[in-house]
């Protein structure tokens, strides 16, 4: 079993921030398991990978012994959370609410343990309050507090309309701390306002307060913006292995250690591994094929992955390549590999070395259909490459050793 400095240092993995963190390393050592909370409202039927980092640290105190409640906001659903938000959001219909929570159930167990997950939802309580029950814990907090929250503060000063049910929503959120007696309270970044206010609301009605434990918000596949399904830029945990896999093989090399800290479960030190590898001159895409294959086999099934990859390779090949190119034999001078610029150089598809690193600074060098940006990549002997510059230039490589 863990210690509690053991426990904190796997929790810690990923996480933005932990307030406060002696608190939490204070609770591990009482050696009881604590109550672990993270609230998602069912907006819409379909979860994606940026859903899934909270999730995944969930499964990270399951793992350490502890309660985990995974709790659905069918309440606050309805009211429509305003965190991060320049308008106010649009309220669901008690129908769209229950079907997507319906839909959630399906789909977390894929990552957390059914036996050792509550399921709640906060209709269970909020349900019951009557109106007098509303405006008492309306009164535990002040305008200008909340006021005090970014989104909220940026609306005002902006002319922005806030409407008053939207004062609401942390409140309810942390409202449900106080009923659950949370120990610890998961959210995202733009979270951070509402999980304090249960932590307030904890202490103001005699209860311990939460610590609170805020994780990033994935960037989606442009690497720019958080990963969002109206934006476009999402893997959706529910997509068809092959579209799965394809999309993360779209993510750039730089993202992809990103996403193998905040969404792989191998450890960190076999993930340092296989950088330690890609920085010394391997192939990035051989590690991005590592981590999407782990991702579709998480929520498609053992060898799934592996299917996904040789569609990906083969779609490449039929879809991509002419029919005829040219077949070279490169040497390389020693184990370490041969340089991808002088590989190009050699197998004539660039008149220079120097051509060649302007070109792979361009974007415009691809092997075996992958996009490569990393001008020290070598390629180590015994392995054969699609070689591809620009749209019409291809070759075929085989790399000897000199």
């Amino acid at each position: 079993m863990a210690t509690a400095s053991e426990a904190l240092a796997l929790i810690k993995r990923g996480t933005e921030e932990i307030l406060l963190e002696d608190e939490l390393l204070e609770r591990l050592g009482t050696g009881r398991p604590l109550r672990i909370k993270a609230g998602f409202d069912p907006t819409a039927p379909d979860l994606h990978l940026g859903h899934t980092v909270l999730i995944n640290k969930l499964r990270q105190f399951q793992e350490l012994g502890h309660e985990v409640i995974f709790l659905i906001g069918d309440f606050t659903g309805m009211i429509g959370d305003p965190s991060g938000k320049n308008v106010t959001r649009k309220a669901l219909t008690r129908e769209e609410v229950l079907e997507n929570s319906r839909t959630y159930q399906e789909q977390i167990f894929k990552i957390l343990d059914p036996e050792k997950t509550r399921v709640a939802f906060n209709s269970e309580w909020m349900g019951k309050l009557s109106a007098v029950d509303l405006i008492q814990l309306a009164s535990r907090y002040t305008v200008a507090r909340m006021l005090e929250r970014d989104d909220f503060h940026k609306r005002y000063t902006g002319n922005q309309p806030i409407a008053i049910h939207e004062f609401l929503y942390p409140l309810v959120q942390g409202y449900d701390s106080v009923e659950l007696k949370a120990d610890v309270e998961l959210g995202g970044t733009d979270q951070k306002f509402n999980l304090l206010v249960g932590r307030e609301l904890q202490k103001q009605m005699g209860q311990a307060s939460q610590v609170v434990l805020t994780m990033p918000l994935l960037e989606g596949l442009d690497g720019v913006q958080k990963m969002s399904k109206s934006l476009g830029n999402y893997v959706g945990i529910q997509e068809p292995p092959a579209e799965m896999f394809g999309k993360l093989m779209s993510i750039s090399d730089e993202l992809m250690w990103r996403y193998f800290e905040l969404l792989s479960f191998r450890s960190m030190a076999d993930i340092t591994a296989i950088r330690q590898q890609v920085d010394a001159g391997g192939n990035p895409r051989d590690a991005k094929f590592t981590l999407a294959e782990e991702l579709v086999d998480r929520f498609h099934g053992a060898g799934a992955g592996i299917q996904a990859r040789e569609h990906f390779i083969a779609q490449f090949q039929r879809g991509a390549l002419p029919e005829e190119m040219p077949s070279v034999t490169l040497k390389a001078a020693d184990a370490a590999g041969l340089p991808i610029a002088n590989a190009l150089r050699e197998a004539g598809l660039t008149s220079s070395t120097s051509e060649a690193l302007r070109m792979i600074k361009q974007g415009a060098v691809r092997i075996d259909g992958e996009r490569i940006e990393n001008a020290d990549l070598r390629l180590a002997p015994g392995d054969s490459h699609i070689l591809q510059v620009g749209r019409r230039r291809f070759a075929k490589a085989a790399i000897t050793s000199g």
